[in-house]
């Protein structure tokens, strides 16, 4: 590994993505809140299509996945939109999950960031910190949770009021129409 801190960049793979995941649940409690969140995601698209400058795959996915957000946005008062942010950030955490139990717990592989990270920090031993990452994942996905349900309070109708006023919503086709109208 080059650069960094490892003792920081070692575990951030699993607790980031798990920490983004459990901000992803969080968000989509709320349409409002997933409309951000969606707007943050594509922002980080387009930083990984700089990055990423020649993978057809990751293009191709991108593209999917924006146009996917774009019609849930559009869509009946962007509620579709909260179950996709939701069922993006419940897939971060739950692979985060598995791929701390697959790789540092059940030794599928000879090495993995928790052997480094034993092998560094001189204490205790790869399925040790493999099952200190997992647990903090797992707190961090109930936190999303609790946090979604304690932050966000509105009803349906409620939410479906505030996308319409949020960043559009099923209104931007009444209002597209009546411009089309002229």
């Amino acid at each position: 590994m080059r650069g960094g801190i490892p003792v920081i960049t070692l575990p951030a793979g699993y607790l980031g993505s798990s920490f983004i995941g459990a901000c992803l649940i969080t968000c989509g409690f709320d349409t409002d809140a997933s409309k951000v969140a969606s707007l943050v995601l594509c922002f980080l698209f387009l930083l990984t299509l700089w990055w990423a400058k020649r993978s057809w795959v990751a293009w191709f996915s991108i593209l999917i996945t924006v146009a996917l957000i774009i019609i849930c946005w559009l869509v009946a008062h962007s509620v579709a939109l909260r179950f996709l942010v939701l069922f993006i950030g419940v897939m971060s955490c739950l692979y985060c999950i598995w791929d701390i139990i697959d790789d540092s717990l059940s030794r599928k592989v000879n090495t993995s960031d928790a052997s480094e990270y034993a092998h560094m920090i001189g204490c205790c031993g790869s399925r040790f910190w493999g099952a200190f990452w997992l647990i903090i994942a797992i707190v961090f996905f109930i936190a999303g949770i609790l946090v979604g349900l304690v932050a966000f309070k509105q009803s349906w109708a409620e939410q479906r009021t505030s996308a319409d006023n949020f960043l559009g919503g099923e209104s931007f086709f009444q209002h597209l129409d009546e411009i089309l109208k002229g």
